[in-house]
């Protein structure tokens, strides 16, 4: 065999691999996301039940803002982006017995469930759309961090607090 074809195999086994790897390690964060906590749902199954409880107080206006605010997501995540924060603005305004979801439980929810690796592009987007974010710089620290995980769906209090202080 000519040097050039054992060179091809070896990198093509390299590049598999490789691919194979990156597939597991998605598919394992997603089966992890899947297995039950102590009161026996999954992170995920929080998400769809507050997301299909909340579904009657989403507006046009809220949906299309949503949409707006997922858009710089690569389209490969969007739907993921979009049902995680949509589930953390829903709980929100459900735990406040809100008739309709609005702006300031779009902006808590968005913050926390948000990534902190993306807040510099979601600073960018939010500076973009004209939204004054600056009364919810507290709620940065208890965004999603992926090296001190926690549910999306921890901070009851601080998140509360946090509305009482803008409205204030």
């Amino acid at each position: 065999m000519s040097n050039a074809f054992i060179f091809f195999i070896v990198l093509w086994c390299i590049v598999f691999i490789s691919l194979l790897a990156i597939g597991g390690f998605f598919m394992f964060r997603k089966f992890l996301k899947r297995m039950p906590k102590d009161n026996g749902m999954s992170e995920l199954d929080w998400q769809e039940y507050y997301i299909h409880k909340a579904l009657p107080l989403w507006n046009d206006e809220a949906r299309s803002l949503l949409n707006e605010l997922v858009s710089p997501v690569p389209d490969l995540f969007r739907d993921v982006a979009k049902e995680k924060i949509g589930g953390r603005i829903s709980k929100i305004a459900l735990e406040e017995h809100a008739t309709t979801i609005e702006l300031d439980h779009i902006m808590r929810g968005y913050i926390v469930a948000t990534p902190k690796r993306d807040h510099k592009f979601m600073k960018k987007k939010l500076t973009e759309l004209n939204i004054d974010y600056t009364p919810y710089l507290n709620l940065f620290e208890l965004a999603d961090d992926e090296k001190n995980k926690f549910s999306i769906f921890d901070h009851r209090e601080e998140i509360s607090e946090a509305k009482t202080t803008h409205t204030q």
